[in-house]
């Protein structure tokens, strides 16, 4: 799905500038500031609660900023909030459809909404239902629908008022792994015709691989924003990881001998190193330490997290209520 990188010259569709928002004591989103280029996909990786839902609901006008600024295809998201509705459409974590109506019905409703004229309404709701394969079900209630079938109704109906930004709020949340496969199949697709900038919040590692940038968001503040392959190489080359009876021994060989900086999981010690397939061989001849298992990898946006946070996304990306 990923496009050609944007370039630096391209106008941002998003501007965001130390934006903050408080709930009482607690600092949801503590400062961000980043910009979103125009045609891009733009991603926020984090676990739940690291502040990725509330600012895409700032950056919707749902949720008032505490403090900072942030701009939206050139609207201000509190003095201009009617404009920039008008320029997105919104795909929540939960279905916000009313499932006692149809397919057809849902999209009807929301054209008038947006006061979208009948004949570029009627055109719309069979190019956009044809095009995410419900035009044949648009006569059937969505209760009748599968997780996924709803939740490509409900891109198609973010997208049948033309919005020049797509915001996706943990867009495949709770799908099966063949469904967001095919999701991400109807995005990429979407994108093409549409010409649409996307603003992505998730906490899968292989939905944020479709972005071509992303910030990585934790405890409300960007640890840090590139390319998921810069950002990969950033962690410092390629993953070994070795199991041994006595790994803090295993550690200190290691560093002693190799001078990297190995972490240690009860007896899994790993480390990162320039080469992984060159210096593997050479390791497991002159290693002094009994192994019960080795293995080398190259980095993941899981590594990126860790070296980041110090923690695995994974052990914080249960589901449950986010911020």
């Amino acid at each position: 799905m990923r496009s050609p990188m944007m370039t630096d010259t391209a106008s941002p569709m998003i501007e965001v500038d130390r934006l903050t928002r408080t709930f009482g004591q607690i600092e949801a989103v503590g400062g961000v500031s980043f910009e979103v280029r125009a045609g891009e996909v733009f991603g926020f990786l984090g676990p739940n609660g690291a502040g990725k839902t509330t600012t895409i609901s700032m950056l919707c006008t749902l949720v008032r900023p505490t403090s900072g600024r942030a701009q939206v295809n050139g609207f201000d998201v509190v003095h201009q909030r009617s404009d920039v509705r008008r320029s997105i459409g919104l795909v929540f974590q939960q279905s916000t459809l009313d499932e006692a109506l149809t397919a057809e019905q849902n999209m009807r409703f929301h054209a008038y909404a947006y006061g979208v004229p009948r004949e570029v309404r009627e055109r719309r709701l069979r190019e956009l239902l044809g095009l995410v394969e419900l035009w044949d079900r648009r006569k059937s209630r969505v209760r009748t629908f599968s997780g996924g079938m709803k939740r490509r109704l409900e891109i198609a109906r973010g997208l049948l008022h033309h919005p020049s930004i797509l915001f996706l709020d943990e867009p495949t949340l709770g799908l099966d792994p063949q469904t967001r496969r095919r999701v991400w199949e109807y995005l990429g697709d979407l994108r093409a015709r549409e010409r649409l900038t996307i603003f992505l919040t998730t906490h899968y590692l292989d939905e944020a691989e479709e972005a071509d940038r992303i910030a990585v968001i934790d405890s409300g503040r960007i640890a840090a924003l590139d390319t998921p392959a810069r950002l990969k190489s950033d962690v410092g080359g390629d993953l070994v990881t070795i199991a041994t009876s006595d790994g803090p021994r295993a550690a200190d060989e290691i560093r002693d001998r190799y001078g990297f900086a190995p972490a240690v999981v009860e007896d899994t010690v790993s480390f990162h190193v320039p080469a992984g397939e060159a210096f593997l061989p050479d390791f497991v001849r002159g290693f002094s330490q009994p192994m019960q298992a080795v293995g080398v990898r190259r980095p993941t946006l899981d590594d990126v997290f860790l070296h980041l946070t110090g923690r695995e996304i994974r052990d914080h990306a249960r589901d449950g209520e986010s911020r």
